[in-house]
């Protein structure tokens, strides 16, 4: 399948996914065991230390996770299932900061029967300010190779799903 950028609600699980609209993440792009989002760390994402909450890097890499394991859109007589975690293990590798832009990709390892296994990897980049002194998005830059990582490693998330019947 092939790789689209996208804009708003992007996905049938964001739809209804009031935390990660609270959260302000953008899907960047999605396709079949992939996924990049991005979000701006604002204060009330911050611990008592003044640094990004872990819970905020934990449900930020956990939406990207969700989204490389359910399909954009799903096949005939795959309407019935859902894929969720079966569990998860994160690194903190760095803090980031308030008014950083946190970038994630997720992709798949391994796919067999009804589990599979992720990697997530969360970057922090600095932003530049916008004429209004807010932190402004940070724009991929087209002539960058999309190997190449967006900012600096803060943290790796490694989920393991399972494929089950929606109720």
């Amino acid at each position: 399948m092939a790789e689209t950028t996208l804009s708003g609600p992007t996905h049938q699980i964001l739809e209804n996914d009031y935390a990660s609209e609270w959260m302000g993440i953008e899907v960047l792009a999605i396709s079949d065991g992939h996924a990049t989002i991005r979000m701006t760390l604002r204060q009330e994402m911050l611990n008592g230390f003044g640094m990004a909450h872990g819970g905020m890097i934990f449900a930020f890499g956990d939406t990207a996770f969700a989204l490389a394991c359910n399909p954009a859109v799903q096949a005939p007589g795959e309407e019935n299932s859902i894929t969720v975690a079966s569990g998860v293990d994160i690194n903190f590798l760095k803090p980031a900061f308030r008014g950083q832009v946190l970038t994630a990709v997720a992709d798949r390892r391994s796919s067999a029967g009804r589990s599979g296994l992720y990697d997530i990897q969360i970057f922090a980049t600095d932003a530049a300010p916008s004429p209004t002194g807010q932190p402004a998005p940070a724009q991929p830059n087209p002539a960058q190779p999309s190997s190449a990582q967006p900012g600096e490693l803060i943290a790796e998330f490694r989920g393991r799903s399972r494929t089950i019947p929606k109720k």
